[in-house]
């Protein structure tokens, strides 16, 4: 380094010499010197402080559209009383036609919708077991995708009239899934299971042609079982990355792996340890080199894996209770939902709320998590979960109230007649265990 720096500088004193004299005898001739020396450098901080001002007014300015979120539509009330738990849209309607949205239900249904208007257009009726989520393909907003506890992962065709699945993936005999999710290449399909006496897996599946094979039952390509000891409660591929898939349980530990490896040693890129019972995760960040989840006891983390390979610290934020950091209005809040990273503004958002129904919005950052601002009047009971459209920047939430509501900045809505609760005695197993603190991250 020494040598380096001292090579450095003979060059910037040989490239720089012929003028050195020149500005030296400005400096010392010129009485408006001083003067042209400091505009320049007060251009320079004005340029500098005024690209900060702009990045700060895009945030701003993100953070106040959803603030400004408003129910638009609020679907027809469902007949039986249900909890609303997984929520996803479809991504790549084909043109004069709308996009889709499909909600897992507690009652073992699947209900398909309209995006704009909420009117069901399909309903997939319960087959016993309980719904780890759906999820539309990426490529076509026809094929839809779920999970249940019988060890099955379905795939429908949402323009047939059929109630059978065109395909199934099966899972081992003594498979209950909790968790699932597909790559963004649509190629692979991933589930976590319930720990069953000693063991937990990630069953794999090739989800290539699951249309051309009606009826057809497909058998997992292999499994990853080592890298965690207890139920794998959340499961998500990077969103532009098709090899990389991060997996959450109840055993504390986050892990990230590169499917493309042979083996799931070699697989496992980085473990990190929330130190405390996963319920959600997610990908945030340029290029989404960042991971988080949220804690059944409302606990947060958030790292960068970027720093992997350098000194820098990993973690850019660790919050033991979320609801002792964020001083939110109405009731204060109870739990956390999930989180949404908003491209345009580079930040990471999370969704928490109220047993009443109100719903929070909080703003991450390095520094702290901060309020943003608070949705009310729509639910009437605690939010299960919500889906972000960065498209049309909008909301769609569903809860324990049996709604499904679409928040739009600024909408209005024709009737603002708040749905009494349906609130019932969960079906839902609630996977929280106690899990074990000695625990410590294999990897950095």
């Amino acid at each position: 380094d020494v040598i380096a720096g001292f090579l450095y500088a003979i060059l910037i004193l040989v490239i720089f010499h012929p003028v050195v004299d020149l500005i030296d005898n400005f400096n010392l001739t010129y009485k408006y010197a001083p003067l042209i020396i400091i505009t320049l450098l007060g251009f320079y901080l004005l340029q500098a402080f005024g690209e900060v001002a702009v990045e700060m007014t895009a945030v701003e300015k993100v953070e106040e559209q959803l603030a400004g979120l408003r129910i638009a539509r609020r679907c027809v009330p469902r007949e039986e009383p249900t909890y609303l738990l997984d929520i996803h849209t479809s991504r790549a309607a084909q043109p004069g036609s709308s996009r889709l949205v499909a909600v897992s239900c507690s009652s073992g249904s699947i209900g398909v919708y309209d995006r704009e208007t909420l009117r069901l257009l399909r309903e997939y009726r319960g087959r016993g077991g309980i719904l780890a989520g759906v999820r539309f393909a990426h490529t076509s907003d026809s094929v839809l995708f779920s999970a249940c506890s019988q060890g099955t992962v379905r795939c429908w065709d949402v323009r047939s009239a059929t109630q059978e699945p065109v395909q199934v993936f099966s899972g081992y005999p003594s498979n209950v899934f909790i968790s699932f999710d597909v790559s963004c290449s649509d190629l692979i399909v991933c589930a976590g299971t319930e720990k069953v006496e000693k063991d937990t897996f990630l069953v794999f599946w090739d989800a290539r042609g699951v249309t051309d094979c009606a009826s057809a039952t497909k058998e997992p390509l292999g499994v990853y079982s080592e890298s965690h000891n207890d139920d794998i409660t959340k499961i998500c591929f990077h969103p532009t990355e098709p090899n990389l898939v991060v997996s959450g349980s109840t055993d504390g530990l986050v892990n990230v792996f590169d499917i493309n490896k042979d083996n799931e040693d070699d697989a496992l890129i980085s473990t990190y340890n929330s130190d405390s019972s996963v319920s959600s995760l997610g990908w945030s960040g340029e290029d989404y080199k960042q991971v988080y989840c949220m804690t059944h006891d409302e606990g947060f983390c958030w790292w960068d894996m970027a720093q992997l390979d350098t000194e820098e610290p990993i973690t850019l934020l660790h919050v033991l209770d979320v609801r002792e950091s964020v001083c939110a209005e109405n009731h204060g809040l109870h739990y956390l939902v999930g989180g949404l990273y908003h491209e345009k503004a580079g930040r990471l958002f999370l969704i928490g709320g109220t047993s009443t129904g109100d719903i929070h919005l909080i703003s991450c950052s390095t520094d702290g998590l901060s309020l943003v601002g608070t949705l009310c009047g729509g639910h009437s009971a605690t939010v299960r979960s919500f889906c972000w459209s960065p498209t049309d920047e909008s909301l769609l939430t569903g809860g324990e109230d049996a709604q499904l509501l679409l928040w739009k900045p600024g909408a209005v809505e024709r009737s603002l007649t708040k749905k009494a609760s349906l609130k019932i005695s969960s079906s839902v197993q609630k996977r929280v265990r106690v899990h074990n603190t000695s625990l410590k991250s294999r990897k950095k």
